[in-house]
């Protein structure tokens, strides 16, 4: 059998009910580990082969939303409500026997150290085979060379000899196609990837990145990708979702969030890049102040204290997320106002209103 044939079957379905409902259908979603409420009310939706990014700062919630995907946090110390439903089954009711047979066969994931996920102590080519078995009734020369056709199919180069390595005597992007290969061994309906590229070179990210996207139009993959940089998600995602400690505050298509921001945060990512910059030798433009801290979360907005249009409501009242065009949602009582700066520039409509009693920072610090 080629590589292409062994792999051309990677993206089926194995249900009727799975073919027909949503990818990923999250509603409400909340993890708290003791008293912290990381992830606060999260919804997502997506169809079978879309991609969807999650971005924002670190500490957001974005990691610990994917994860509880997969119901990867230890149940004694971790608690986690709402719907989740991936890959046609409703993941909160699954026994752990099930949760196995769920995990890599159905929905696999991508870690953002490839070099921790995988055992030191056996080869790459042995993992990998050992997941096909472990999901699969196949022998294991089908298994390994099915392992050699992913290989292929990443692009690795000399692919056969690869599979003897272990995972040290690779190089970082390597390690990451490899983890990839992994990912896909067990023909997963949707691919979850954890910061993919964090630890590459930009060379080696941009290869990765295109290789997630051809593998999606390729075989049909639903991808939730996590990322703080929206150079990737643009090149990756079919939606973006910013998260902002633990709650989604504006989501739409890629080309909604980027070219049409409409909340608060949002502007002041895409003003913090260097690609965001009005003019050559402009200042950059950070967000002032720092991310709440989820132990002690303050009311209302959470956004609020860093916000150049918060106002006394912002500090006192969430504001719940409507629809301001097909498709683009946002959590913000000033949406409007916040899309009118973005498009005039830089400068703020209006001070923001410290969360306590102090002295205001001054104008040039309120800017996104």
């Amino acid at each position: 059998m080629s590589a292409s044939a062994a792999i051309a079957s990677t993206g089926g379905v194995r249900t009727n009910e799975a073919r027909t409902a949503p990818a990923v259908d999250v509603a409400d979603l909340r993890v708290a580990f003791g008293k912290v409420q990381v992830v606060d009310g999260v919804d997502l939706a997506l169809e079978r082969g879309q991609a969807l990014a999650l971005i924002g700062e670190s500490g957001s919630g974005k990691s610990v939303t994917l994860r509880a995907l997969l119901r990867l946090f230890p149940e004694g110390r971790s608690r986690i409500e709402g719907r989740i439903h991936v890959a046609g089954r409703d993941v909160q009711a699954l026994t752990r026997r099930q949760l196995a047979d769920f995990r890599g066969r159905d929905v696999s994931m991508i870690f953002q150290e490839p070099l921790l996920a995988f055992d030191p102590v056996y080869t790459v080519g042995r993992q990998i085979t050992e997941a096909i078995l472990r999901h699969e009734r196949v022998s294991k020369e089908d298994a390994r060379r099915r392992a050699l056709a992913l290989f292929e199919r990443v692009r690795i180069p000399s692919p056969e000899r690869r599979l003897d390595n272990y995972p040290h005597e690779m190089s970082g992007g390597m390690r990451q196609r490899a983890m990839i290969a992994l990912a896909l061994a067990c023909r997963p309906q949707v691919l979850l990837a954890d910061e993919p590229t964090t630890a590459l070179d930009a060379t080696v990210q941009i290869q990765v990145l295109l290789l997630l996207r051809e593998l999606q139009r390729d075989l049909g993959l639903t991808i939730v990708l996590v990322t703080h940089d929206l150079g990737a998600a643009v090149e990756v995602a079919d939606r973006i979702a910013v998260m902002y400690a633990g709650k989604i505050v504006e989501t739409g298509t890629a080309r909604q969030v980027v070219l049409d921001p409409h909340h608060p945060y949002t502007i002041g990512l895409l003003r913090s890049r260097a690609e965001g910059a009005l003019a050559k030798g402009a200042r950059l433009q950070t967000i002032p102040g720092s991310p709440p801290d989820l132990a002690a979360r303050p009311p209302g907005c959470p956004f609020a204290p860093r916000c150049f249009l918060a106002e006394h409501r912002c500090h006192g009242e969430m504001p719940p997320a409507r629809e301001i065009a097909p498709g683009h949602r946002v959590a913000c009582w000033h949406a409007d106002e916040a899309s009118v700066a973005y498009r005039v520039g830089p400068t703020p409509v209006r001070a923001a209103e410290p969360a306590s009693p102090g002295p205001p920072g001054r104008p040039s610090e309120q800017g996104v």
